[in-house]
């Protein structure tokens, strides 16, 4: 082959391979390649090159393009990723868009806190949940800050230093701290600084203390921690509070060597409020845990040899192996007891059964004695009342005899005679007390009010005809009705009225069992609602509702652990 011709694939190929041309025609003159019509060969280099370039193959170009479409490609990523909230804000959102609109209008209409998921931070919060890097909800929640900065101001400037405190707090949270929230606590510091009259205090104080006043609200350990909460560095109050601490620790110690729970409690429980850290209060709760399980083994037996003594008809009576004995021996040991009060039902409701046998032997003497020791354990128990009437009723059983309401009327010593037949008048009014008796009850109005109530509608109507049917069913239905009241109550969060409902019960059925279920379910609900207060802020409140648990169900472990959230502040 002839160098020019290699020349000439090698120019296909991209590339120009050096040659030796024909040897045989070496040192012969040369003609040159080029046509006539066009430069000499050293002239024609540019035109070669370009003939070269445009020669390449396509697989050759497409080297070049792979690197640029990896730098555009890298390149469409870095800007969707540093533009992702732009991109995503393209997006649809309905629901957060929705609540970010909620919480705009909360915020606009100042209602910037609460606990009903429609003030403005719980929504911008909501959000936050919804989509953590949202710049609009958070910076939503900073506007919140620092709307309570602006109403914390506000209340500053009208005296109302607590509702400037709770602000400032919540403030403090949504902003991290700041200059603005440094500023209103100090100005709060000193705003009740200046209200308060230290020397006085510190003077009540000591007076106080003088006269062993130790706790409550005018106790000496209350009025030196208002001279401290109005100034922090006050050695006198400090040291007041000292000796207060020391003086309930003498009380709480005193209290477990006379085996006084109930007051060892109470003085334990005011050492821990006012002094947390009090260097006595470990080996106080530990004495007191102790002595606890020594009365809970003993509280047990009486228990339980009061159950025995009741099936055994051991009812009440002179000894002390008796139902009644055993369950006075349990109260005495834990006051209050839900389960020792159970009993004195029972034992009621068993003086009350024996009673109701008597009248039926028509030993209606007999029958007025138990039923008088079973008031006196259950006074206003619904079967006691329903066996109360029909004795009344077999006393003025006799013929032709108008009936005698004295209490202490002789009780008729026939018990089958027959009962005098009622006036139109008195069958009129009976009808009529009934009918407001079934109203009262759907009401709830149980036991109040006194004269129009449920209790005393039946009652009333039994002392007419004291053996009428549908009083004595209506009155000793009453404790279901109550307990459906109970249930609906809690169910629709009123507390207070299903507390009343539960004391309804304990009075109408002082025996029954579940009343401890009841108790404990009512208690839980009211720690719900201390922990919704307390997490809102609202510590007092959280404080009351935690006195509504504890008078329920004093040793249970939620009522212990927020008891000790609310005196650590946390």
């Amino acid at each position: 082959m002839s160098g020019r011709r290699d020349q000439h694939e090698s120019e296909s190929r991209g590339r120009i391979e050096p040659t030796l041309g024909n040897l045989d025609q070496l040192g012969a003159p040369q003609r040159s390649a080029a046509p006539r019509n066009e430069p000499p060969w050293e002239d024609d280099e540019p035109r070669r090159r370009w003939r070269r370039a445009s020669a390449m193959p396509d697989r050759a170009r497409r080297r070049w393009l792979v690197p640029v479409l990896v730098l555009a490609l890298v390149g469409v990523a870095g800007t969707a990723w540093v533009e992702q909230n732009r991109l995503r804000s393209l997006l649809p959102r309905t629901e957060l868009n929705d609540v970010l609109s909620r919480a705009q209008q909360a915020l606009a209409a100042g209602h910037l806190d609460g606990d009903d998921g429609s003030s403005a931070r719980e929504l911008f919060q909501a959000a936050v949940a919804l989509e953590p890097d949202n710049d609009a909800a958070r910076n939503g929640l900073h506007q919140v800050g620092m709307a309570e900065v602006s109403q914390a101001d506000a209340a500053l400037q009208a005296g109302q230093l607590d509702v400037a405190a709770q602000k400032a707090a919540v403030a403090r949270e949504l902003l991290g701290g700041g200059s603005d929230v440094d500023r209103l606590d100090r100005q709060i510091a000193a705003k009740r600084a200046s209200q308060v009259q230290v020397g006085t205090l510190v003077q009540q104080a000591q007076q106080a203390y003088a006269a062993g006043q130790y706790g409550g609200e005018h106790g000496a350990g209350t009025l030196y921690r208002q001279v401290l909460a109005a100034d922090p560095g006050n050695a006198v109050a400090r040291h007041g509070l000292d000796q207060v601490g020391d003086a309930l620790a003498a009380q709480a110690q005193k209290a477990l060597n006379a085996n006084d729970g109930a007051g060892a409690d109470a003085t334990i429980e005011q050492l821990a409020a006012l002094q947390p850290n009090n260097a006595a209060l470990p080996g106080l709760r530990a004495a007191r845990a102790q002595a606890q399980q020594q009365d809970s083994a003993a509280l047990d037996t009486a228990l339980q040899q009061g159950d025995e003594a009741l099936r055994a008809g051991r009812i009440d009576g002179a000894g002390d192996d008796t139902a009644l004995a055993h369950y006075k021996a349990a109260l005495a040991l834990s006051p209050g007891n839900p389960q020792a009060e159970a009993g004195l039902g029972k034992v009621a409701q068993a003086l009350t059964v024996q009673a109701s046998a008597a009248m039926d032997a028509g030993d209606t003497a007999q029958a007025g004695k138990l039923l008088d020791r079973a008031a006196a354990l259950a006074p206003k128990s619904a079967d006691l009342a329903a066996a109360r009437a029909r004795l009344q009723g077999m006393a003025h059983g006799k013929a032709g005899t108008a009936p005698d309401t004295t209490p202490d009327a002789a009780p008729a010593d026939d018990a089958g005679m027959l009962h005098p037949a009622l006036t139109p008048q008195q069958t009129a009014q009976v009808a009529r007390l009934l009918q407001q008796a079934q109203a009262a009850a759907q009401r709830g109005d149980i036991m109040l009010p006194p004269g129009n109530c449920a209790y005393d509608l039946y009652r009333n109507a039994l002392a007419i005809d004291g053996n009428n049917a549908a009083a004595q069913q209506g009155l000793q239905a009453l404790p279901r009705v109550v307990l459906q009241l109970f249930n609906r109550a809690l169910a629709g969060g009123d507390l207070v009225r299903a507390g009343q409902m539960l004391d309804n019960l304990a009075d109408l059925s002082p025996g029954d069992a579940a009343q401890g279920v009841l108790s404990q379910r009512l208690a839980s609900a009211w720690l719900d609602q201390a922990d919704r207060q307390l997490a809102g802020g609202d510590r007092i409140g959280a404080a009351q509702s935690l006195q509504q648990a504890r008078k329920l169900a004093p040793n249970l472990p939620r009522v212990l652990d927020l008891a000790a959230r609310l005196q650590s502040g946390t």
